[in-house]
Order: structure tokens, then sequence, then C-alpha cells
């Protein structure tokens, strides 16, 4: 017997027994289908988290005001504002390996453009927070320095803000009011979609920050240079942790900590929040692996209980074929056939089956789909060595019955 006829013949076994083979290759289409979709779903999920923390910008350092005590009573984390544009000055020119350092306020406001009124996130910002931020202005401009300095009153929108108040009509050069303070859109920002925590980072009106103090926002009476918060955009290729010492040194120094005093501010690396959110995905990604494991281990032992139940419902055929002068390599290799045919077969149906649960998933919850040919040959393959590890017993068992003793099996 060639290999094709011991194909053919594993093949009309199986035909033969329709609903029984259907039933046996159950486990193993789940635990491809589950495979597949799995590794589509957490790859998309995983390319959107990074996705979110890019569009951050890459190698930043985020500084926000720390925990500050006042007579003996702490008052938490942000209470006061204890960053200022001094501070960002000062870390820009004696903190080696920084490429933009970009101090900021934020809050929010109604705005009023025609007939039309949207609430957004107002930020007060300098030309730095855009490279900070990798930001582009995609049309239009961003300011002049003397806007800067005399706090002009001039905005940079983002898309959502530009199609709520303008519609169609190109927001450059049109008027607009910021708690009925009037301002000129000067540029409308590229787009940057979701933020880790899902905000709508487009969702904002950017002005400078003098004018942020002076006519949005309100400047801090206990200290008018204050600022909300500062970003530091690291050198590419630099050591984000020593960069971070620096600053935290830097700033206790001008802040005048003692030692052993909290800090009044916090340093946070968004390189190591990525890093973290990778490994969550990555753990997630095993996890999941190892559930459609198990379900491939249950779908070869399902395989192995037919194939036995098999090799007794056909013992005379067996005995014949072994009288007929059949080897058992022949018998051995016909039922090592229909095993793995039924596990290849079900791991190509779990293939569609994942392929397809996984664009559905994908679509409502609105991830990227990521599917890897890889994954799918691996999961084809591990599929097919599942069938011949699970179905090696029964086929050995066939193998090795006496002619004989098959031939009288009734």
């Amino acid at each position: 017997m060639t290999n094709g006829d011991a194909i053919l013949s594993a093949l009309d076994a199986l035909r033969l027994h329709k609903l029984r083979s259907a039933l046996t290759m159950l486990g193993i289409i789940i635990g491809v289908g589950a495979v597949i979709a799995m590794v589509a779903v957490g790859g998309g999920a995983r390319e959107q988290v990074v996705a979110q923390i890019r569009s951050l910008g890459a190698n930043l350092l985020f500084i926000t005001p720390g925990n500050v005590t006042q007579g003996g009573v702490r008052l938490g984390m942000g209470a006061a504002s204890t960053l200022t544009e001094d501070d960002a000055i000062a870390i820009e020119k004696e903190v080696a390996a920084v490429q933009a350092v970009a101090p900021y306020m934020r809050g929010s406001a109604q705005l009023i453009a025609g007939g039309q009124n949207w609430a957004a996130s107002v930020f007060g910002v300098d030309n730095g927070f855009f490279e900070a931020r990798e930001w582009d202005v995609e049309h239009g401009r961003a300011y002049e320095p003397e806007e800067l300095s005399r706090g002009a009153q001039v905005a940079v929108i983002g898309q959502t803000v530009a199609r709520n108040l303008y519609g169609g009509l190109d927001p450059v050069g049109q008027e607009m009011r910021i708690r009925n303070v009037p301002f000129r859109v000067i540029g409308v920002l590229a787009r940057k979609g979701q933020s880790t925590w899902g905000q709508d980072q487009d969702d904002v009106v950017m002005v400078p920050l003098a004018t942020a103090r002076q006519r949005v926002l309100g400047r801090n009476q206990a200290n008018a240079r204050a600022v909300g918060f500062i970003y530091v955009k690291v050198v590419d290729g630099e050591d984000m942790s020593l960069v971070e010492d620096d600053v935290k040194r830097l700033l206790r120094q001008r802040h005048r900590l003692q030692p052993g005093q909290d800090d009044d501010f916090t340093v946070r690396n968004l390189a190591d929040i990525a890093a973290t959110r990778e490994a969550s995905a990555r753990t997630l990604a095993i996890l999941h692996a190892a559930v459609a494991g198990v379900s491939l281990a249950v779908g070869g032992i399902g395989i192995m209980n037919i194939m036995l139940v098999s090799v007794t419902e056909r013992t005379r055929e067996i005995g014949l074929r072994l009288a007929l002068g059949a080897r058992q390599w022949d018998i051995l290799r016909q039922f090592l056939f229909e095993a793995t045919g039924l596990a290849a077969i079900g791991g190509f149906v779990g293939v569609l089956l994942g392929v397809g649960a996984a664009y559905i998933i994908s679509n409502a919850a609105g991830w990227p789909l990521l599917i890897e040919p890889v994954s799918i040959v691996l999961a084809v393959v591990f599929s097919g060595l599942v069938g011949v590890f699970f179905g090696w017993y029964p086929a050995l068992r066939a193998s090795r019955l006496d002619p004989i003793e098959a031939l009288r099996h009734t």
C-alpha cells in the first residue's frame, strides 16, 4: 500500500462516519479557533495600546505636582501648584540629553463660533509642546514668538473642535470665543485619536501660555509663573532613567527640599508605562494560548478515544488485511493518517472560524485586526501533531493485533 492509498483509505473511513468525525474534530476546531482569534485580537489590542502611547510622543517624561505638606498635614498629590515655567527653563538648560521641554496648563471651557458651540479642553502651551508631543500643525501655523511673549489671542485647534464648530469650512482665519474672549484660529492640529485612558486628544483648543493665564484659565495667586504640568522630551537613544534622575535632583534643589523630605512633584516615565502595558498584553496572550492548548489537548484525547473505538469496530477488517499480506506498518500508517486527518481538517476549520471570530471581535471593539500568517501555519501544523501524538497509540495497537485472533473477533 502506497501513501496515497493509505490517505484515500483514511478519508473513506472518515467519510463513512461523518457525524462521529465532526464531533471528534470539535475539540480541535475550538482549540485552533481560540488560538487564532486570541492571537489576532490580542495582537490588535496590543498594537492599539502601542499606537495610543506613541501618540503621546516618544521618549517622554511627564512631571506633575506632587504631595505637599502644610502644618504637618499632607494635602495629597497635586494639591498645590509646585511647578513653574522657571523649572522648565532650568531643566532645558541644565539637564543633558533633553530635546524639548513643554510647560503647560489646562482646563475646560465653552467654545462659540458663529451659531455653533462646543465644550472642549483648553491648553495653555508654547511651541515646545508641539515638539515634545510630536504633534504637527497640519493646516495653518503654530505661534510666532511675539504672539507667545505678549499673550496674543490666537488659537490652534484639534480636529474634533474644528469639525463641531466649523463643519466643512476652513477654520484657519475664523473667529471663535473661549469663555466669551475673542480668539482667531491660526492652525489645525493633525489627528491624534484616543489616549490610553480613552480621552479624545483631538477635542482640544490650544492658546499661548500667557494668554491662558491672563484671559482664559486664570493666574495662580500664590505664584504667577506656576504651570500645571511639564513634558520633557529626551533625545532619542539616551537613557531615560538617567535623565529622570537628573530631573528629580534638579527639581529637589530648585524647590529647596531637604534630605528625607518627600518630593513635591512626580516624574513619570511614559516608556515604563508602555513597557508595563506590553508586558500585560503578553501575559494575557500566554494565558489565552494556555486555555486554547487545554482545548487542543481535550480534542486530542477525543481523537484517541474515537480511534480506539474504530480499532475495536474494525478488528475483523484488520485481521483480514494482515492475513492477506498487509504489514504492520501498513496498518499503523492507515490509522495514523486517519487520526492526523481528523486533527488537520479540524485545524483548518478552526482557522476559518478563528479568523471570522477575530474579525467580528475587532470590529465590535474598534481594534485593528492583526492576523499573522505564521500563527495560522503553526496552528494547523500543531493540530496535525496533536493527531499524530494522540493517534499513535490506537494505530500501534491496531498494527499489533494477531491476525487469527482478529479474524475470530465478533
